[in-house]
Formats: structure tokens, sequence, C-alpha cells
């Protein structure tokens, strides 16, 4: 394995050079619906920009146009945004986009490059995808480094003092990493991520094509707090795998042997398009410099969420924006962006 001591992932609410994003461009992620995706899209972006640049793969000068359009639409300044022509199979850049390191001492930045498959070959070709965080870390002039196993950020999530949280039906699903048992993948996110403890939930949501990214269950809001989604229907499909977190996670300690603080937070009511549940869930939130954008899904607990977010962050504004369109792609905010954190 390589030697990255003294680098690490930081939590998201660190401050950002930049948000990432992969222009959305696949009709078959959102079979039918593409078109109705950019306002809300584009209105993400717009509270992000307000606080950081944000930087945007697209695949030629025609797309980055049709971006510029949809971004004008909603009034974004581009003054903030940036466009790379990095051609992209797919939107979901947490997931197949740069994990950047930092090292607070020297003040450098680096890439991990982890292997992306779409989520267990579910979605090829992903070979564009595969190699955007070699392209930025080429163009930034960057190192860049591959530990040559499969990893999305959307599996893991991290409170910044080294501690990453994740779930064993993502990482120790056979349709990722089959010859590496828990500990070896232990290793790789303790070296690859800069943490030195592991906390794993189990199973993820109703409708998740990833097999239960951490990001639709369960999230850091500071060092020793996390919210997480709660079923209150017992009826629901939902209820058990959420109580068993819930339970799980009242056993966790931290390194300095804290238990964690834990804030729960409702789930939507199902969310259905052509007879198939979605994954929709108010912990896939992003924060950003300017602000925590949280998916709503015109659903009588999205006021209740975004208070209970609120709370959560009380320096920054908590934004609601409509994810009903965009959760048809199986994924929301925290899916389609990836920070570039500040050194």
């Amino acid at each position: 394995m390589d030697n990255l001591s003294g680098f690490h992932f930081p939590a998201e609410w660190a401050q950002h050079t930049a948000t990432w994003l992969s222009w959305p461009h696949k009709e078959e992620s959102w079979p039918g619906k593409i078109a109705t995706i950019y306002k809300p899209y584009c209105e993400f972006i717009k509270v992000i920009s307000e606080g950081e640049l944000v930087r945007i793969n697209v695949a030629d000068e025609q797309m980055a146009a049709f971006a510029k359009q949809q971004l004008q639409i909603v009034g974004v300044d581009l003054k903030n945004i940036e466009f790379f022509t990095f051609p992209t199979n797919d939107a979901w850049c947490r997931d197949h986009g740069p994990a950047f390191l930092i090292n607070p001492e020297t003040k450098e930045k680096v890439i991990v490059d982890w292997g992306y498959n779409a989520w267990g070959n579910k979605y090829p070709p992903y070979d564009l995808d595969d190699v955007i965080p070699t392209k930025i870390a080429q163009h930034f002039n960057l190192p860049a480094y591959h530990p040559g196993i499969v990893m999305e950020g959307g599996s893991v999530d991290f409170n910044g003092k080294g501690t990453v949280l994740t779930t064993t039906a993502c990482l120790l699903n056979k349709n990722r990493n089959p010859h590496l048992n828990q500990q070896q993948i232990e290793a790789y996110l303790q070296n690859y991520y800069g943490v030195q403890q592991v906390l794993w939930l189990g199973d993820g949501i109703i409708g998740d094509d990833t097999d239960g990214h951490i990001d639709d269950i369960t999230r850091f809001v500071n060092e020793d707090t996390v919210v997480t989604v709660i079923e209150e229907n017992k009826n629901d499909e939902n209820y058990h795998i959420l109580q068993e977190n819930l339970q799980t996670l009242k056993t966790m300690r931290l390194l300095n042997g804290k238990q964690l603080n834990i804030i729960e937070l409702p789930m939507p009511e199902p969310v259905y398009y052509d007879g198939q549940r979605l994954p929709a869930s108010y912990a896939n939130f992003y924060i950003s410099n300017a602000a925590v954008v949280a998916p709503t899904y015109r659903s009588k607990n999205d006021v209740k969420a975004l208070d209970i977010l609120q709370q959560c962050f009380p320096d920054k504004k908590v934004v609601g924006i409509d994810s009903t369109d965009i959760i048809w792609g199986l994924g929301s905010f925290h899916c389609l962006s990836q920070q570039e954190p500040a050194v």
C-alpha cells in the first residue's frame, strides 16, 4: 500500500475550494424524465456557487453550452462555474469523482482514484467515469494514488476526526471486491482515507441500487453527532432495517470512547415511479460552504426534516430543493456531488 501518512479525507463541513459535478446527460438514468431534472439540479448549483466554485465535467463544448443555458434560466452567476472537458458515462460524481485528501501540515493535496464499476457492474459502460479522478489530478498536477480496489464515495461518511462510517451491505458485497474480507477492506479505508476507525452499519434502504450506501441512511453532522433516518410506519419495509441501524449506532463508541449523539430524521412517505420504489431519503443532503442542500419530496415530512437539519447546522442555512424528479435516477444531491477541500 502507498504511504499517505499525514493525509486525511476531511469532513464535508470543512471549508471547500470547490464542488465537483458531472453534468447529467444519460437518458437511461432518468427514463422519459431527464428534461425535468435540470431545473432542480441548476437550483442546487446556484446555492453551492454562492459560497464556492462549482467545477463541472462535460463531454464537449456543446454540452457546456447547454449547461450554461440551463444555469442562466435559474439565475446562476457563471463566474463561479468552471467547465472541464472530461466526458463521463453518468452523473453520479460522488461515486466516480476524485477523493481529495489533504495534509494540513504541508498544505499538500492529493487525489485517490478508487476503482469504479457502476455499483457492481450494474450499468455498463463505466470506463469514462472510472478515469475521472486521474484526469482531474493530471489537470491540476496533483499526485494520484490508485488503491486498485472498488470504492464509492457514497458508501463512506467521515467525521474528520479519524472515523469513517460505512455499511457491510455495500462494502462486503461480492460484486465489489470479492477477494477481500472485512479486515482487509478496513486496512484500505484506513490507509487511503487517513482514518483510524471504521464503524459498520448493516443494510441500506429499499430501492437503493447501490447495495446500501451510507449517504441514504446515516450521516455525521459534527465530529460526534450523526443524523439517522427512521421509518415511523411499522408496516413499511424500511422500518426494521432502520431500527436495526439505530440499535447498532447506540452501541458504537468513537476513538475517544464517547457514544455517538444520535438525532433521528424522519423518512418521507414512499416515493414510487412506474411502480418502482425509489430510495427517497432526507439523509442525502450536501454540506457546502454557503448552505446545506437537502432533498425534499412533496411529503408531509419535508418541513420537519428541514427543521431538524437546520438545528444540526446552526451556522449554515438549510435549503430544501424538490428532488422528486431527480430521485427517479435513484440518487439525490449528495450522490451527484463531490467536495474538493481547501488546504
